[in-house]
């Protein structure tokens, strides 16, 4: 099959699983009374998707993994794609557990922090360990065209990455379609990304065997990320406002932890600063308002975070935020992609 094909099905496969899924996952966690319970400090507005179920992101999990081992190819996907997917699943399951002790208990409260901290510093060492032994230590910076090789360095900076960016993501997701809208935009910039070094392997070192594998390698990830975009196209369908089910943290650590693989075999990783800008902004506008209030008495920088609730609070609507977010996020992704090529 034609490597575009199998990007290309992949894509559309996953978002069709997701539609596929949706009709029969919503009302069954309607049926076993699955519902959303708002923080009591959450905008006020957002009371009133209470009783949303949460946990959607189940589907298209499920979505990108029936796409991805459908057409990656075989002989490098289980160095590339598959460990790809258990990154995303292994974090999806630590938000799963989150949100099904919040609904079992019917309080926003799941697992207690010390044991998020724990399960992600464990997964994030994993990824790192892994990435440092198959993937290698060296990353590339588009903007001056070099590459560093940061040795033992590797192993705590992606860890740091990793933990960063999952609870940067699970952060981002608080308006309806917000999530999985700027991931799919990113997902998509990526696989260019992944097609683009894949040309670069074969074209430039067509005799040597090891570096064909690595082309067949970004292309196996190419397939991967259009999985993630068009598992968050469908997804989409019933998550954009107003939302009909939520992803929960099951999706939004998943989708964290799909981005962190992608970051990782790309060996660009200080494009996400760029690239992932909105999700880097959710980040730091958590961290600002938490430094303001502590060490200046109370004092906010924002009428709340995460960044997109502050956008809520000063009249932005659901939706204008969410746009706006994706728009950014293609602009800067743009601008990545053209410092790249």
């Amino acid at each position: 099959m034609h490597d575009f094909y199998r990007i290309a099905l992949a894509f559309m496969v996953a978002a069709a699983v997701v539609m596929a899924l949706a009709p029969i996952f919503i009302p069954l966690l309607r049926r076993l009374k699955f519902g959303q319970v708002e923080r009591a400090e959450g905008p006020h507005a957002n009371t009133k998707k209470e009783g949303t179920p949460p946990m959607g992101g189940i589907m298209f999990i499920i979505g990108i993994i029936i796409a991805v081992l459908a057409f990656s190819k075989y002989q490098v996907a289980f160095w590339t794609s598959v460990p790809s997917l258990i990154t995303m699943a292994a974090f999806g399951f630590v938000g799963f557990l989150d949100d099904f002790l919040k609904v079992r208990r019917k309080r926003n409260l799941g697992l207690r922090a010390y044991q998020k901290i724990i399960a992600q510093l464990l997964l994030s060492a994993a990824v790192a360990v892994f990435a440092y032994k198959h993937i290698g230590t060296e990353i590339y910076s588009a903007a001056f065209d070099t590459s560093f090789d940061l040795g033992w360095i590797y192993i705590p900076l992606v860890m740091f990455m990793v933990i960063a960016i999952v609870n940067g993501t699970n952060l981002t997701d608080g308006v309806d379609g917000l999530a999985s809208g700027v991931t799919l935009v990113y997902s998509m910039a990526m696989g260019v990304m992944f097609l683009y070094l894949a040309g670069a392997f074969s074209k430039a070192f067509a005799d040597s065997p090891i570096l064909v594998a690595e082309s067949d390698g970004m292309l196996s990830m190419a397939v991967f990320a259009f999985a993630v975009a068009g598992g968050c196209l469908g997804f989409l369908s019933c998550n954009s406002y107003p939302a009909k089910v939520f992803m929960g943290d099951t999706g939004s650590m998943a989708l964290g932890g799909a981005i962190c693989a992608m970051v990782l075999f790309s060996r660009h990783m200080f494009l996400f600063l760029l690239m992932g800008c909105c999700i880097v902004a959710s980040t730091v506008s958590v961290v600002l308002q938490v430094g303001s209030y502590k060490l200046r008495h109370g004092k906010r920088i924002f009428r709340m975070a995460p960044l997109h609730h502050h956008f809520e609070l000063t009249g932005h609507s659901e939706t204008k935020i969410v746009a706006g977010y994706m728009i950014v996020t293609a602009f800067a992704c743009m601008i990545a992609l053209m410092l790249f090529m």
